[in-house]
């Protein structure tokens, strides 16, 4: 299972090259005689496009804005890169998002200041889920900059830096390109950062600079070799011992995944490791789809209270648990209520191994500390055996009645049916985190979902990204009604790119989430003809089909029509389910975070 991001041994993301470690384009001198011709293309424009291209970012979102015009002119005008507007700034980010996820990196334009500060959430998300986005913005003309004049989309002030002062906290780099000179190592630096550090970035370009020829971008940008990071060769040997050691004294131990397998690219290394050792094997709740689930020592999700039967149990009865990458977060530990003990605990961060009580080791890789841990780890199948004699199979739903109003479990169970290696689930924040977190994926199948920053509305814009950046695969996309109500403008432009998700609208009249953390009437909303909006935003243009399921029988005729006549088609299917019906996991996580939340003060 692939799942780099910005890899430098990363399995391919885009069809011809793998972000990191790039295809070696043709760069011959130019002669004095094809330069007089090439000199009218040699422009800042030009440079950033072809950049983009190279790093595998071939489809780039965008909003158009005064300050942005020019430079969506040459990125039209590359070959291989596809300009795809969107309806707002905000989705646009989130779309950059989700087409990171599936190809290793994402880009976005849009405009100054009310472009910049309306995707200035989505930067967001994405720099807490380790994301590399490029997030390029058209700027003020650059002989404004040093003036005392006021421009229009500011705040009234001739102070131009807010913008750039608000992503400072939320990218890892920030490039303002206001003269030609240094444009083409402030670029370049920008986008290679973004790659090697795994988070987005920012380049603010001034609105008069991208049609300019200029020496510095006279040839062919020569393609980027990131030099691989390397472990410190004697910490890794100790960690190593030390963590072996740990583990070999230990009769139950269990291996659990974190999120941080992405960012560290140490997907196969994580199942190298599970199959050396024979311990079982499970994911935090936000790792999940970063180890794959047909591995036969897999025991499920563990989360604390909600985790997947059987599987807490088997966790917090370990003896020793070595966790990958971990996040705990008040969500991940469903209000800090996990029963672990660190002395108990290896935790492998990307670049850092902390054993216990004890030692701490940084300067080493994940990968290479997983990779050398399985050679000296002795086969201890204890955990997974005791996990077999105990665990009961699923049980089922209980059979609907004839037009008995549709359960959630009962959707769910029919979505169970539809996964394959071809398809992917993106899963909003809401009661969908909790019934998709039970979906038992295939071999293959991708899965994405926002659990660190948790925006709602996310799932909109991340869907059409991922769809577009994984063409070989049809999304699944589980969507409640609030979160819709966000975001839903950019439905349009996944009908204008083809692409034929399947989105499941859970239409229970509110935020549900909310509701079991704290309720009030601020959580109901407005109820909207969710298949009717659809309708106005197909406008007969594009493949796309509607409809509107309240009984088990229409579900199961809305999915094999979507699944056949319409597999071509944008299907948008909206479930009617009651506006008490959740998950139990939900019930249970809610009461917990609420507790967690409401903590009086400490004495002072």
């Amino acid at each position: 299972m692939d799942t780099s991001i910005g890899s430098v041994d990363g399995v391919a993301k885009p069809v011809c090259n793998e972000v990191g470690s790039l295809p070696a384009f043709a760069c011959h001198p130019i002669s004095p005689a094809a330069a007089s011709i090439c000199d009218a293309g040699a422009t800042l424009g030009r440079h950033l496009a072809r950049r983009l291209v190279q790093v595998g970012a071939n489809d780039v979102f965008s909003v158009p804005g005064d300050f942005n015009l020019t430079l969506l002119d040459h990125l039209i005008a590359e070959p291989g890169l596809n300009l795809i507007g969107c309806c707002n700034e905000l989705n646009a980010g989130y779309a950059a998002d989700g087409y990171a996820r599936s190809r290793g990196v994402g880009a976005c334009v849009v405009t100054f200041s009310v472009g910049g500060l309306s995707v200035l959430n989505a930067i967001a998300g994405a720099y807490s889920e380790n994301l590399p986005v490029i997030c390029i913005v058209g700027g003020p003309n650059s002989n404004d900059y040093g003036t005392n004049r006021i421009l229009h989309h500011t705040i009234g002030l001739p102070d131009f830096s807010q913008e750039l002062r608000c992503f400072q906290t939320v990218t890892c780099y920030q490039a303002v390109v206001n003269n030609l000179e240094d444009a083409h190592e402030l670029i370049d630096t920008a986008i290679s950062t973004a790659l090697k550090e795994s988070k987005p970035v920012y380049i603010s370009v001034g609105c008069n600079l991208p049609a300019i020829p200029h020496p510095t971008f006279s040839r062919e940008p020569v393609p980027f070799f990131l030099a691989p990071r390397l472990s410190n060769k004697i910490g890794l040997e100790a960690a190593v011992e030390a963590t072996a050691e740990f583990l070999n004294k230990a009769v139950k131990p269990v291996l659990v995944g974190g999120p941080k397998i992405r960012v560290a690219k140490a997907g196969k290394a994580f199942v190298e490791l599970a199959d050396a050792c024979g311990y079982p094997v499970a994911v935090m709740p936000s790792a999940k789809g970063l180890v794959p689930e047909h591995h036969p020592h897999f025991i499920g999700t563990y989360w604390g209270a909600i985790s997947t039967a059987f599987c807490a149990e088997i966790v917090e009865s370990a003896d020793a648990y070595l966790f990958a990458g971990p996040i705990f977060n008040d969500y991940s530990s469903v209000g800090y209520s996990l029963l672990l003990k660190k002395e108990k605990s290896i935790i492998v961060l990307p670049d850092r191994v902390v054993v216990a009580n004890g030692p701490a080791f940084g300067c080493i890789l994940m990968k290479d500390f997983l990779r050398e841990l399985a050679k000296r780890l002795k086969r201890n199948t204890n955990a997974y055996d005791n996990y077999h004699r105990i665990f009961v199979p699923d049980g089922v739903p209980p059979e609907c009645k004839p037009k008995e109003p549709l359960r959630v479990n009962v959707l769910f169970k029919h979505i169970q049916n539809m996964l394959t290696s071809d398809t992917a689930v993106i899963s909003e924040t809401g009661d969908s985190w909790f019934n998709c977190q039970k979906l038992k994926l295939p071999q293959g199948c991708g899965y994405e979902f926002q659990m660190q920053y948790g925006s709602i509305g996310w799932s909109v814009g991340a869907t059409l990204g991922y769809a577009q950046a994984a063409r070989d695969k049809r999304v699944i996309a589980c969507i409640g009604d609030g979160s819709f109500q966000v975001t839903v403008q950019d439905i349009s432009t996944m009908m204008r790119c083809g692409q034929n998700t399947i989105i499941f609208l859970i239409n229970n009249g509110g935020y549900t989430i909310e509701v079991e953390i704290h309720d009030g009437p601020y959580n109901v909303i407005k109820n909207w003809n969710y298949t009717a909006l659809v309708d106005a935003i197909h406008n007969g243009d594009g493949k796309c089909w509607t409809t509107k399921v309240q009984c088990e029988e229409e579900l199961k005729e809305a999915i094999q029509t979507a699944l056949g006549p319409k597999i071509d088609c944008l299907c948008f299917i909206e479930v009617i389910v009651h506006k008490d019906d959740t998950s139990k996991e939900l019930l249970e996580w809610g009461s917990r975070v609420s507790a967690a939340n409401s903590r009086p003060p400490n004495p002072q």
